[in-house]
């Protein structure tokens, strides 16, 4: 079609679905967006503790609140346990609704189904950006809801999670399996600097190996990914591929890369989890032969603009936000023995993404997602309320957002410019930048780092 024309409105339509999803209503659950006001060896589940609490945990008694007057440091053990913040949550908010899972999966696809159908009838070189922005959303939307599939908090239904998480997940290239059991290990050793899966920061021994002018290319590329902007939104594939910096090198896809056949605790899969991981790659091998069919039918141009764009925005979406939920420079990181569950999971923080908190299912409430996993996500911004009276300060309250989340950008930048690494020693670390320069303005962080050492 040379021009919109009379497609003009059903263009308009489909491209504010994902965001008319943020205000999406299903039976009984109320609105969708969250309140604005308001040498490495991972333990792998050796001595961990559990990632979940389970709903008959929740609650059985009132929490007294702490006094925090006067208490600045918070990288030091805060005065309520994992068990106080679990019996915080009202016992509703642990249950979860089958139902109210799959409607918004139906919603998801219905409007990733209405974007192409859009694009592709108007086919319109001004429509199609506007298709990739919005499409990528919706793939990360997708992403989501295969990620509460993999902690079990979709449906009670072991079979039902696995099924939607490997259509959901091989839609857009993922190894359900081999995702979520790195996933996991992330969750078990979160705000851990040695034992942490993904998005931990490096030492300055691994920094200082990756910037070396004389290093190979493989260790500029790892530069390039960790300390740059773009290489940051870029990353997520790589990480598939190759792990991140720091942790032996191995692949999601590869259901060898066990524990016994490498001889290394540090391997990610276990002997008994190599038939699962099997069965998620070749679910892409899968879709990869359903992509190769409709280009073989249609083009490459038409898979390029119909899935390859957006598969590259939902990438850059599932970096910037995995970035920023794991990366400030306020944030405390622990080694042992200061590390512990509760502490790590606080190294975690919220943050707020307007209209688009509904559309990615308000995966911006990431403290209490990453100690309690198995809460539904449409019970996350209740819980997160439920808690901060008995988090107080050691629950930072994020930025609230304008109608786009655009001041996350700049957030993102400032965390690239002063995260590059922590001390390759010490229990309780706070980020440097190149320079070597704390930024923090933590009570914690001017404990442990001398005034020279500050920004």
């Amino acid at each position: 079609l040379k021009g919109t024309g009379m497609w003009g409105p059903i263009l308009g339509c489909a491209l504010a679905l994902p965001l008319a999803s943020g205000f999406g209503m299903s039976p009984s659950m109320g609105l969708g967006m969250r309140s604005t006001a308001t040498a490495h060896r991972p333990l792998r589940g050796v001595g961990a503790p559990r990632m979940v609490a389970t709903p008959l945990e929740a609650p059985t008694r009132s929490v007294t609140l702490p006094d925090y007057t006067g208490w600045t440091d918070l990288s030091q053990a805060p005065p309520f346990t994992l068990k106080d913040i679990s019996e915080s949550i009202p016992k509703h908010l642990w249950e979860k609704n089958t139902g109210k899972s799959l409607y918004y999966l139906a919603k998801d696809v219905a409007i990733v189904a209405a974007l192409a159908a859009a694009a592709i009838t108007l086919n319109n070189p001004l429509v199609w950006p506007l298709y990739w922005l919005a499409q990528g959303t919706m793939f990360w939307a997708l992403f989501v809801v295969g990620h509460d599939c993999g902690h079990g908090s979709f449906s009670n239904s072991k079979p039902l999670n696995e099924l939607v998480g490997h259509l959901t997940h091989a839609s857009i290239m993922v190894p359900f399996h081999g995702w979520r059991i790195s996933h996991r290990t992330h969750h078990a050793n979160h705000g851990h600097v040695d034992n942490d899966e993904s998005w931990y920061p490096v030492t300055k021994k691994s920094f200082d190996e990756l910037t070396d002018p004389n290093g190979d290319v493989m260790a500029k590329i790892g530069a390039w990914v960790r300390f740059s902007f773009i290489g940051n939104l870029l990353a997520y594939p790589l990480y598939l591929w190759n792990r991140s910096p720091g942790r032996l090198a191995g692949s999601h896809y590869d259901w060898t890369f066990t524990r016994e056949k490498t001889g290394d605790p540090d391997a990610l899969f276990k002997d008994n989890e190599a038939g699962q991981v099997a069965t998620s790659s070749a679910s892409l091998v899968g879709m990869l032969a359903l992509l190769t069919a409709v280009g073989a039918k249609f083009g490459l141009g038409f898979v390029l603009a119909t899935w390859v764009a957006p598969y590259v925005v939902f990438v850059a979406w599932l970096d910037l936000v995995t970035y920023l939920h794991h990366t400030d420079k306020d944030m405390p990181w622990y080694r042992d023995p200061e590390w512990s569950y509760l502490r790590g999971g606080l190294t975690t923080t919220d943050r707020d993404y307007g209209i688009l908190n509904g559309v990615h299912h308000d995966i911006g409430t990431h403290v209490v997602h990453h100690l309690f996993p198995q809460i539904p996500h449409y019970n996350l911004c209740e819980a997160t309320e439920a808690v901060k009276p008995l988090m107080g300060p050691y629950y930072r309250e994020p930025q609230a957002s304008g109608f786009l989340p655009l001041h996350l950008i700049p957030k993102m930048i400032e965390g690239v410019k002063t995260c590059a690494y922590v001390k390759d020693e010490g229990s309780v670390v706070y980020y440097q930048d190149a320079a070597g320069k704390v930024s923090s303005i933590e009570q914690g962080a001017k404990k442990l780092y001398t005034p020279q050492e500050f920004a």
